[in-house]
């Protein structure tokens, strides 16, 4: 039997596995964020030139989906030995499935080269990235969450979250630096230093992640002998209801994010005459932003609960839905980085960040990883993956961004739904919560 000084960290380690959880989740969305960023602007010339130019920019679009299809296998994939023999293995396996398919889309012919086969090769890359973030969320939440103070749970969780946009910001960063050299020098070799450059940041972060202590939660549940044999079927055999509710509780954040960071980039440059770089840096500066508010959202989640401030958030978005396309739509650089600021800072800060702590607290420990991940990917292949897909889809068929507005707001209204269905979960000791 675990003593109390055995299962309970204390804050310096919790604050070194929530830096530690940080830059390695940080370092895993720059290569995902890569990719959808070079999806957006660069990759239908690059791999898809024979196509109509808005046929090209949905097959795009569709090698970005991808990755979110294999997501929920790789969740139980990982959730399975994430659960059985450690958080700490899966994180640095990850890390490393990451690191080589960014860097193999950095060395992948183009079409003028090799033909259909460099979509096709396009597409595998990515799904070895899908398989590779499968795993990385929730195990670098689980390992923050389960080292922490039980009044602070949040917010050490959620700095895992905010590697989330620190990675995207550095993707997106790279693209705008990159984006700054001539057209043909980008279209011929400069969109792949960014996808090169992921190699170096993969050592580094599996070096700091490999300092890290295993989690003392899990430890705990070895130590009394409860690991569970078969943790995913565990899941889907006695909390089919919390996976569900894990499931369309991101619907409002993930739709709101992607359709920010992602296909709001190639809408607003080609419907308003906005420069890339001009898009690129209200994308950036929001994200930079949001750093800072996932802290301040997720330690009110540990002071008023985790339902009030998701809640709160999915209000915004549904009152949000149609000013953020009418400020897009202006064309002008202020009021495109306003509307990237309140969708991206305020709104996503507020759905987002508690969501780091509200779908593990969802789990009993001894399947909080597989449960965690199996919610939260089948999560993001629902409401993530298609969202820049369907949104040029919408667009084309309604001509107007009334459509896209209104995607954002049945994305809210699901997410309204779920959170009310859930329970308080924030008082709950670590051991006790999800049970």
């Amino acid at each position: 039997m675990a003593t109390q000084s055995e299962t309970e960290a204390p804050p310096v380690s919790a604050r070194k596995v929530a830096v530690a959880s940080f830059i390695g989740t940080a370092i895993e969305f720059f290569d995902f964020g890569v990719f959808s960023t070079a999806a957006a602007l660069v990759f239908n010339d690059i791999f898809f030139p024979d196509l109509d130019p808005s046929v090209g920019i949905l097959a795009a679009f569709a090698t970005f989906g991808v990755a979110f299809l294999i997501r929920p296998l790789g969740a139980m994939i990982f959730g399975h030995f994430g659960d059985r023999i450690g958080r700490k293995r899966m994180l640095a396996l990850t890390l490393i499935l990451m690191g080589v398919s960014t860097t193999m889309v950095g060395l992948l012919p183009t079409y003028a080269q090799i033909g259909i086969w460099a979509p096709i090769l396009l597409v595998f890359s990515r799904l070895l990235q899908g398989l590779a973030v499968s795993g990385e969320w929730s195990g670098a939440v689980l390992m923050a969450m389960e080292h922490a103070p039980a009044d602070k749970r949040a917010y050490y969780a959620c700095w895992p979250q905010r590697g989330v946009p620190l990675g995207w910001l550095l993707s997106t960063g790279s693209f705008a630096l990159v984006m700054l050299l001539p057209e043909d020098v980008v279209m011929s070799w400069g969109w792949r230093v960014p996808f090169l450059a992921s190699g170096l940041l993969v050592l580094v972060g599996l070096y700091i992640r490999l300092q890290l202590p295993e989690s003392p939660a899990f430890k705990a549940v070895q130590e009394q002998h409860k690991i569970a044999r078969y943790p995913s079927l565990d899941v889907f055999r006695h909390a089919k209801k919390r996976v569900l509710i894990a499931v369309f509780a991101m619907s409002a954040s993930c739709a709101g994010f992607y359709m920010a960071v992602v296909f709001a980039l190639s809408y607003t440059v080609e419907q308003t005459g906005a420069s890339r770089t001009t898009v690129l840096s209200a994308v950036a500066f929001s994200l930079g932003l949001l750093i800072f508010t996932i802290p301040v959202f997720a330690r009110l989640s540990d002071r008023y609960g985790r339902r009030p401030i998701i809640l709160t958030g999915t209000v915004l978005m549904l009152v949000f839905a149609f000013p953020f396309f009418w400020l897009l739509n202006t064309g002008n650089a202020l009021a495109i980085t306003l509307a990237m600021v309140i969708a991206v800072s305020l709104i996503y800060g507020m759905t987002g960040a508690p969501m780091a702590i509200f779908l593990p607290e969802l789990f009993e420990t001894r399947m909080r990883y597989s449960g965690s991940a199996i919610g939260y990917h089948i999560g993001s292949m629902v409401n993530a993956g298609p969202v820049p897909f369907i949104a040029a889809a919408l667009f084309t068929w309604a001509g107007g961004s009334w459509a896209l507005s209104a995607y954002l707001a049945v994305a809210a209204v699901l997410t309204l739904v779920a959170v009310a269905a859930a329970r308080e979960t924030y008082r709950d000791d670590i051991e006790m919560v999800g049970s």
